[in-house]
């Protein structure tokens, strides 16, 4: 026992240091910069029905993971639950919180559903069409949001702003990619080809062939997803409207995180604008959670709406968009793995 312990500690001892750091920094600046007897005085003094709405918003987005997950997967196994979905879904969460660039997630949901008696080549597909969809409208939403509100972040936090454009036009640049496979194979490995060489020529790429071989398998992986997804334009529709509102549930966390301070100078689309600009900037960070990325955009972007009360904010958001994630992960995972194994009455 102590010794199964022990390995599972070194196998996950660079996660564990990340987030006691992360924890360490978090609490750090809030001791320092703002003070027990203050962060506890301003605790007291917060509109408890607005936190419990950023709570609310948290839970409904773990429920509506789970129920996009379960449209998904409900098209391939018409007999598949909606407990193992939302089991999947949070596990998702875990592991991406847990893993640097979230890359842990995806992998580990194909592992989940896959000891539920999902083939791997489906549950494959769902992830990837999961993904792509999220990838769409999260660009699309946005983009909206960059169209009303890049100038008035720009003249106030220019330097995030432009990691903010960054990381929209390579996404943007993925989703192209991707439509572009899905038309023709031929002229989009000719396209990235080009691309590959061209920055090995100027210095910017070091292994050609293997960033080629890199793309082109993720590219793959969506193309043979939609194949075995098949072309169901309502459950695409459906996903992508469930997709909005989970991503507007999530941005509307630091609103309501703002109005517990009793503020309310800031509207609801630019702090919803904020959150998109924060999670776009924290998506650069190759830390677990974007540990330390994340903390320093948030303060960049909602410094000015929170104003003396940024660090407490900050804690509270931190607590209910990450820490949560992987506490109840945790639980959700540990339940699901006894509960949920293969089930010979899944077969489509």
């Amino acid at each position: 026992m102590v010794d199964r312990m022990m390995k599972s500690i070194r196998k996950n001892l660079f996660t564990i240091i990340t987030l006691i750091i992360s924890i360490g920094v978090l609490f750090y600046f809030i001791f320092t910069n703002y003070g027990i007897t203050a962060l506890g005085h301003t605790i007291t003094t917060l509109k408890i029905d607005w936190l419990l709405m950023a709570i609310a918003a948290a839970a409904l987005c773990w429920t509506l993971e789970g129920f996009v997950l379960h449209l998904l997967c409900r098209h391939l196994y018409p007999k598949w639950s909606y407990g193992r979905s939302f089991s999947v879904g949070m596990i998702g969460l875990l592991y991406s919180a847990l893993t640097p660039f979230s890359t842990g997630g995806q992998p580990m949901q194909i592992y989940s559903m896959r000891k539920m008696g999902m083939d791997t080549g489906k549950a494959g597909s769902v992830v990837a069409m999961k993904t792509l969809t999220y990838q769409v409208v999260m660009v699309a939403y946005s983009l909206v949001l960059v169209a009303m509100k890049l100038h008035f972040f720009q003249t106030s936090v220019s330097n995030f702003s432009f990691i903010t454009i960054i990381g929209l036009i390579s996404n943007s640049t993925f989703i192209a990619l991707v439509a572009l496979f899905m038309i023709s194979e031929k002229i989009t490995d000719k396209l990235v080809t080009s691309v590959i060489w061209f920055l090995h020529k100027i210095k910017m790429c070091k292994h050609p062939e293997q960033r080629y071989e890199k793309i082109h398998s993720q590219l793959a992986i969506f193309h043979d997803a939609t194949k075995l997804m098949g072309k169901s334009t309502k459950l695409y529709v459906v996903v992508m409207i469930l997709t909005v509102f989970q991503i507007t549930l999530n941005s509307l966390i630091p609103y309501f995180i703002y109005r517990s301070f009793n503020l309310h100078t800031a509207s609801i689309v630019t702090i919803v604008a904020a959150q998109v600009f924060v999670a776009m900037v924290s998506a650069f960070v190759p830390l677990p959670g974007a540990s330390g990325g994340a903390e320093v955009s948030f303060y960049g972007f909602f410094g000015m709406f929170f104003n003396a009360a940024i660090l407490p904010a900050m804690l509270l958001w931190r607590i209910i968009t990450y820490y949560a994630n992987i506490l109840v992960g945790s639980v959700v995972a540990y339940i699901g793995g006894k509960k949920y194994n293969i089930d010979p009455n899944l077969d489509p």
